[in-house]
């Protein structure tokens, strides 16, 4: 994934996520639903649901909220039946949009997807439509260190590419290699750690053009079916 750092469009997609806590809290519960009913209630073992209960305790969700959500994935605690769905499709400009989501009802979630590209002048595309544009890794991201700080150790666990932005070094391994590269850099100060999707080819958008970019990812953000929307604009 050489080229543009995907970490300015992380921080800008989970900016707009953090001034939402109470949407930000129904999206965590259920994903820890979904990861303990696909990967049971072993949390070392389940490496989704370990993800999902250190983003929700670091949203401030009581241990209370988080157990009660591994027992509705396990069958212990009555709760609605989610499931994954994904939805891929072009907004504004020809931006590429790759839209995650945990919904128990499928018809209405495709209808409240669709209105959203079309109120953007946007279009919701079939299956493969854009998703090759997009590659599914782990992402470490770092403060107060150089890439030779954490080079060996980096690539001896998994890395297979590592960058600077700014003030941070950014470690990208593939998905099933996170969970160990996370362990082997937690010495280090990590800012941020997580399996997501980047995408492998960027479009550059006007700065005045950005503002219908950003509208059409708060909208989709706001639905409550959506997990992660992911795009490949640049904004600055």
């Amino acid at each position: 994934m050489a080229g543009h750092s995907k970490w300015a469009n992380i921080r800008f997609r989970k900016g707009a996520q953090d001034a939402k806590r109470g949407k930000i809290f129904t999206k965590l519960i259920r994903e820890i639903t979904v990861a303990a009913k696909e990967g049971g209630d072993d949390i070392p073992n389940n490496p989704r649901l370990k993800d999902a209960i250190t983003k929700a305790f670091k949203s401030n969700m009581k241990k209370d909220t988080v157990e009660n959500a591994i027992k509705k994935g396990v069958g212990k605690l009555e709760g609605s039946n989610y499931f994954d769905i994904t939805y891929e499709g072009y907004g504004p400009f020809g931006v590429a949009f790759y839209v995650s989501c945990l919904t128990d009802n499928k018809n209405r979630t495709v209808a409240e997807v669709r209105h959203c590209f079309t109120k953007n002048n946007g279009n919701l595309g079939a299956d493969g439509s854009v998703n090759y544009l997009f590659d599914k890794a782990g992402q470490i991201v770092l403060e107060n260190v150089t890439e030779d700080d954490i080079f060996d150790i980096s690539m001896s666990n998994g890395a297979y590419e590592i960058e600077t932005d700014e003030d941070n070094v950014i470690v990208y391994c593939k998905p099933e290699k996170f969970a160990a590269l996370e362990e082997a850099l937690k010495e280090f100060s990590i800012v941020n750690s997580e399996v997501s999707y980047f995408p492998n080819q960027t479009n550059k958008i006007d700065e005045e053009k950005q503002s219908q970019i950003i509208r059409l990812v708060d909208m989709l953000e706001d639905l409550d079916d959506i997990q992660n929307v992911y795009h490949n604009a640049i904004l600055n």
